[in-house]
């Protein structure tokens, strides 16, 4: 529950608004009572296994293909600290902060969940690196999405040791010891299992999916706005996303998005002009009339990732685990098959929703097709171009689109001299689908400038009450037709609307 910018973690599931609060927003987190209770009891039976005689993986044995490798008492403290600082391998270009804060704050609540072993003074602490914003700098490769994501989760736990590089709320880049200082934290000294039990997660994976799934909500409410107006601005009719229509082919998703649309159209009195004798036709393209069925079809595959993700959240993911038949166990439910497959399929519809945003686009732009508005939307067809380049840049767009839907999953690479040897490549799944997901929003800022664009022009017609709205929100931020100016602020101004969910709070359907 957030509460004034703070979250509890507790054993059970954390809630997708809490994820995207702490990652996207600074909620700072805290350890509920049942949590450290748990996390208490944990540690005491891995302390135990570590007094034992008997090996044990990940506790006084070696990694991956070094399993067989007994790991004396004396040498178990450099064991864990050693594969945090040979598994903080990533390279590239750092992944965006709101990525490693979700990882971070996902791995707490696993640890939450009392199945790791960690030591509540490590969780403690780890809770204490997120609350004081410092960042771990995580490169974009090094994670195959199994074992986890090893690399970018190793780079969160070489920070906690005080290694590493991080970057504070200002966006500093700073060495961890020197970082950790300033906040006035001290370095983890890391006991038995628990350099393990902070990398081996899929917590990378989860957060980008989490992160996306909130974004694409807002984008596809936007995508069904964008749509409408189109309609709008090209003065066709509602009727095609009447109730009765839908139900014949009952898909929830469809028939939300088709609702959303009919209402952004009710009493337009642009809408269904087209039934003057002048411009009478028949029916719309696809690109028009069949909206509500791609968006509906972008909405049942939202709907089976969330259901993935809230899997995902309500597991305790670690090799080995803490069973509840009291036994400490290796196991393969780090393998990132699940979310990398959500990742995947989330993809093809981010890109089919921008590429028929941009036939729209397109349409409005065209002399030919568009019923009378003029070529490009310009304000001297010849002398100005109007939005003639938005649409290339809506081009450009889907076309990349085309190519990040292209599945990440199917590839597998074995490593750990074979002992992994079949990977889910989940976490590339996951930084496809954020550029995705961006682009989306681009796309359908071009496209919410061209209908706003249109239907300025049909004065003295006047939109109806949404339409009215909508352009009235784009026309605070970017003036409405006249001469060529500057494009692409307009743009970007158009697209914060449009991520933020501004323009779709202001349709109010």
């Amino acid at each position: 529950m957030v509460s004034i910018g703070e979250v509890t973690l507790g054993p059970g599931p954390l809630a997708p608004a809490d994820l995207v609060a702490v990652a996207r927003h600074d909620a700072t987190v805290t350890l509920g009572a049942d949590a450290r209770d748990g996390i208490v009891r944990g540690a005491e039976f891995v302390a135990a296994l570590d007094r034992d005689a008997r090996p044990h993986y990940g506790v006084s044995t070696g990694f991956g293909a070094l399993a067989a490798r007994p790991i004396p008492g004396g040498q178990r403290h450099q064991l864990q600290a050693n594969v945090v600082r040979s598994h903080a391998a990533s390279s590239g270009p750092p992944v965006a902060r709101e990525v490693v804060r979700a990882t971070m704050t996902l791995r707490l609540a696993t640890v939450a969940t009392g199945r790791t072993g960690v030591r509540l003074p490590t969780a403690e602490a780890y809770a204490a690196l997120l609350n004081a914003g410092l960042t771990p700098v995580v490169g974009e490769y090094g994670s195959l999405g199994c074992s986890g994501d090893l690399a970018p989760l190793a780079h969160c736990a070489l920070a906690l040791m005080g290694e590493g590089e991080v970057t504070n709320r200002a966006g500093e880049r700073l060495g961890a010891g020197e970082a950790l200082a300033g906040a006035g934290l001290t370095p983890v000294s890391l006991a038995a299992k628990e350099g393990l039990a902070l990398i081996n997660g899929t917590d990378g994976m989860l957060g980008m999916l989490l992160l996306a799934l909130s974004d694409l909500e807002t984008l596809l409410d936007t995508a069904d706005l964008s749509a409408a107006l189109s309609m709008e601005a090209i003065g066709g009719s509602a009727d095609v996303f009447a109730p009765h229509l839908q139900e014949l082919r009952p898909y929830p998703g469809q028939a939300l998005s088709a609702a959303r649309m009919a209402a952004a159209l009710a009493d337009s009195p642009i809408a269904g002009h087209h039934r003057s004798k002048a411009q009478a036709r028949v029916q719309e393209a696809y690109s028009l009339r069949c909206a509500p069925q791609v968006h509906g079809a972008a909405r049942e595959v939202w709907k089976f990732a969330r259901g993935i993700a809230d899997v995902e959240l309500a597991s305790a993911i670690d090799n080995p685990v803490i069973t509840s038949l009291g036994t400490l166990e290796s196991n393969g439910n780090f393998h990132g098959a699940p979310l990398a497959y959500a990742l995947d399929m989330l993809a093809i519809p981010t890109c089919d929703v921008a590429s028929m945003s941009e036939r729209r686009t397109d349409r409005l732009l065209d002399q030919a097709r568009s019923h009378g508005l003029p070529a490009f939307l310009a304000h001297d067809p010849g002398v100005d171009s109007g939005l003639m380049i938005a649409q290339y840049m809506q081009a450009g767009v889907v076309s990349e689109l085309k190519r990040l839907a292209v599945p990440a999953s199917v590839d597998s690479i074995p490593s750990s001299a074979m002992q992994e040897d079949h990977v889910s490549m989940g976490w590339a799944a996951g930084l496809k689908l954020r550029r995705a997901v961006d682009g989306l929003g681009r796309v359908l800022a071009a496209e919410l400038m061209a209908a706003a664009r249109g239907i300025d022009l049909r004065a003295p017609l006047v939109p109806g009450p949404v339409g009215a709205r909508v352009v009235a929100a784009i026309r605070a931020r970017v003036a409405g037709p006249g001469p060529d100016r500057h494009l692409a602020p307009e743009i970007e101004a158009v697209r914060e609307l449009v991520v933020s969910g501004a323009l779709a709070a202001a349709a109010g359907v």
